[in-house]
Order: C-alpha cells, then structure tokens, then sequence
C-alpha cells in the first residue's frame, strides 16, 4: 500500500512530513514500513522526552483506563490531586490549572492574564495588553497567530483580537519602554524553538524579572518545549534563579502518548478563576492526570534531568566543532540543539531528508536551522551513532 499517496489524499495539507512512514517506535529508535530504524532526534518536538513506549507509562496508562479515565471535571478524582500537587511541588508555585495540549494552556494563561489585570490592576475589561516577543511560537489558535511575528502563520486568518504588543527577544530595556498602564503581563518562552533555538543572553531574565516586579506586571513563561528537563534544568527559567508567575507546561506532561498540559501559578494568578469561567472535557481526566504523574516520575527517577545537562553539553561541544562550511552557527541548552544553515548554501529540509536516508529524523525549522531533541533517555553510544551521521551530512560541503 502508497501510505503516503493515502494520506495525502484526504488529509488536509497543513504539515510537509519527511518521506517517511513509520509503523513502530521503542525508546529513541523508530522504524518504518519496512522494517529500517532511524534514531529520533526531534521527539516529537519535546512530547516523547521519556522515550518511545516507556514501559512505566503503558502501564500506568493501561491500569489507569482500565480503573477509570474520562468523566470530565464534574466530578473530583483521586489522581488530579496528586498530578497538580507535584506539579506545584517541582514548580515552586501554588496552583495549577490542567488542560490537554500546549496551545490550550497559553490560552489559559491569556485568559488568566487579562482577568488578573481587569480584577486585580483595575484595567478596564477588553483593555488589558500583553507583551510578547517577535519570533515567538505559542500555538496556531487564532488568538495566538494574532501575535505571531511570522506571516505565513497569519496568512487569511484574520481579523485578529489584538491585545498584544511585540518586542525585539532578548531585549530587556524594549520591554520595560513597552509597558503601559494597560500592561498585564509580559508573555515569554525562555529560549525560543520554532524560532530556531534561540537563545537570550545571560541575565536576560532577571532583567525582565525586576522590570515586572517594579511596574507591576506579571511574567509568564511559555514552557511547553523548553520545560521538564529538555535544558538541563528542571525548567528553562532556573538557569537564571527566577521565578515566574505563570509557567505553561506541556508535550513531556503527556509520557509521548497522551495530551497532557498545565497551567501553573501563583495564588494570586490562578485565583482569578471561579466556577464556569473556564474548562475543558478531557482536561484532568484521571488518564492524563495517571500518565502526567508517571512522566514526571520517570524523569525523577532515571535522573533524565542530569542525563539532559551532561550529554547536551557534549553534544552541543560536539556540533560546535563541525568543520562545514554551511554551518552558521550553533546554539541551544541541554539536549536541546539548532545549527543554522547557510541558506546560500543548502536548504535545512534537504539536509533533514538525507539526514533520514543515513537513518537519523530530525525536522528543520523555516528552513535555515536544523533542531536536534532526541528523548531524554538517549544514551551516549546512541548519541555518537546520529552525531556521527550528522557530521558525515555536513562535512561533505565542506571547500
């Protein structure tokens, strides 16, 4: 059978996918139709960061339905308590507020932000802004591509509801010269993904910490790739001692299975909701409730946190020291990398397809930067056999 003549027959073209049918996946290793392997360098963009059928996670996810799974919010359950208190724990924040996936817990958060600036700044309702940065990816609702700095991300989808100022990433003073009284809160992703792996300059943060706590705004981060270990850290924001008052979580939350993402905050952000002011049927089912708790522990347990910080180290080290010249420039945290390609040179889509003929899957972004985030779970031998592909793609351009 053509799979991909299939698919592409009646699915809608939003997505351009590698040439690539896959059947099967176990812990970093995917394998297509035809039997071959490919090592998983995307992970699914941060959501298989415990690795593909993690034998823990399919257990809990199978005990769990088996028990109980969707009755939607109606009624209480005994693993929402248990999920949102570890999740609170590891956050050092109060209150969470559970949704399914990434781009419904930054609407969550926008809803919190403006309630919290008409109910507790006194901004008039419908006339609360929120900072947020150029080159920002939060999701592909409609409210969030309003404020997206990239066009094709708009293209035909307007009109849009405003409400949103954009600044320069990185630049702390722009954001203070931004606020006005209309400001509610200042919406940020600590090092920016789909925007190509960028990432600030140290200080960056607690710059744009102390801005918000002498102009009373609040500071929000967009967490859903860069938290749960991916940096090195727990989350992105502690490699700047700070702490944010609404951090958004998502992708890892789910254990690579399941929708599972989060609103976390402070008890004076998330207090602004009451009953009937916002919901969701399947967030905090007691199955994503069961696979967030399990995904957080695996990531305790098999200290993926440490594994992060030490071989992304090494493997940032190791890109840095690609003799090609199509290579730009390499940056990233943790098991989290970009390398910018010359696009005078080649194309990071053509690099990504025979990236996938030697056997390794990664995904370009706007097509200049190539992003490597294999699960957490990688071992330093599998590493070595996809870097070891990588510099043998790139090195063939070298003069």
């Amino acid at each position: 059978m053509d799979f991909i003549s299939s698919e592409r027959a009646v699915s809608a073209s939003n997505y351009a996918p590698l040439p690539v049918v896959l059947a099967e996946a176990n812990g970093v290793w995917l394998m297509d139709t035809s039997g071959r392997r490919y090592l998983d360098m995307m992970s699914a963009y941060s959501a298989v960061s415990v690795g593909h059928g993690h034998p823990r996670i399919l257990k809990a996810m199978r005990e769990q339905a088996e028990r109980l799974a969707v009755t939607s919010r109606a009624y209480y359950s005994d693993v929402l308590g248990p999920f949102l208190t570890r999740l609170v724990e590891l956050t050092g924040l109060d209150m969470a507020l559970p949704m399914n996936t990434g781009a419904e817990a930054v609407e969550t958060a926008i809803k919190a932000a403006r309630r919290f600036g008409c109910r507790r700044r006194g901004i008039p309702d419908g006339q609360a802004r929120i900072i947020a940065a150029e080159g920002n990816f939060h999701g592909r609702t409609t409210t969030i591509i309003g404020f997206s700095s990239e066009a094709s991300y708009r293209d035909g989808f307007g009109p849009f509801d405003g409400g949103f100022d954009l600044v320069p990433f990185g630049d702390a003073a722009a954001i203070g010269k931004a606020i006005t009284p209309n400001t509610c809160a200042v919406l940020l992703e600590p090092i920016q993904g789909e925007g190509g792996i960028i990432v600030p300059s140290p200080g960056y943060f607690e710059e744009v910490r102390a801005i918000c706590n002498e102009r009373g705004v609040l500071l929000i981060l967009d967490e859903v790739q860069s938290g749960l270990g991916r940096t090195g850290r727990w989350f992105a924001f502690e490699h700047e001692n700070i702490r944010p008052d609404g951090l958004i979580l998502g992708k890892a939350l789910g254990g690579g299975v399941y929708p599972v993402s989060a609103l976390v905050g402070t008890r004076e952000l998330m207090s602004v909701f009451d009953p009937g002011s916002h919901g969701s049927t399947f967030g905090g089912n007691a199955l994503a409730a069961r696979i967030g708790l399990e995904s957080l522990a695996i990531i305790e347990d098999e200290h993926l946190v440490e594994r992060s910080a030490e071989l992304g180290a090494y493997l940032l080290g190791r890109l840095s020291e690609l003799r090609s010249n199509i290579v730009v420039d390499v940056r990233g945290r943790g098991l989290w990398a970009g390398v910018e390609i010359d696009p005078d040179v080649a194309s990071a889509r053509s690099l990504c397809e025979v990236l996938a003929r030697e056997g390794v899957l990664t995904k370009d972004t706007h097509e200049t930067v190539l992003r490597f985030a294999p699960p957490l779970t990688i071992t330093r031998e599998e590493l070595d056999w996809g870097l070891e592909r990588v510099e043998r793609v790139l090195s063939r351009a070298v003069n």
